[in-house]
């Protein structure tokens, strides 16, 4: 009896289904942040703001840490490519550069803009709001890159 699948093609799946989570919510995030920083409400500020607080480590870190941990399983699993190929460390790169721009820089934004809503300073909760919808723009492009890396395996 031959398996259902190989555990390539099931960490292949879960990769991709990672990074569909890591990158559609960014995405959505983004959408709706331009859509906040466009009404210019306090209120919606507030609640964007506080949200942020659960997406990132509850849904959009697990989805980054799933999205590496079987890239890189896939790499020692495979034989048909490895640490020594040129369009790994181009992924492993993108993706240390999306994940690093997201734990440093978006988490400060998020949490000044936090801090800026509980000290009902709106103007500078909206600034804070919209450095971070601007490295989000950043981690997103990162992403397309490393998208790209996967997809056209650069130097094979």
């Amino acid at each position: 009896m031959t398996p259902l699948a190989t555990l390539y093609q099931w960490l292949l799946l879960l990769h991709v289904l990672a990074t569909m989570v890591w990158v559609g919510g960014l995405v959505a995030l983004a959408v709706l942040a331009a859509h906040v920083l466009r009404g210019n409400d306090p209120d919606t500020v507030a609640r964007f703001s506080a949200n942020l607080r659960v997406v990132g480590p509850f849904a959009l870190a697990p989805a980054s840490a799933v999205a590496l941990g079987t890239g890189i399983w896939m790499v020692v699993d495979s034989p048909a490519w490895g640490f020594g190929d040129t369009w790994i460390w181009i992924g492993i790169g993108a993706f240390a550069a999306a994940f690093g721009v997201g734990a440093v820089f978006l988490s400060r934004a998020a949490l000044a803009a936090e801090r800026a809503v509980r000290e009902r300073d709106h103007p500078r909760a909206a600034r804070e709001l919209r450095r971070w919808s601007w490295g989000i723009r950043l981690v997103l492009a990162l992403l397309v890159v490393a998208a790209w890396d996967m997809v056209f395996k650069p130097g094979i």
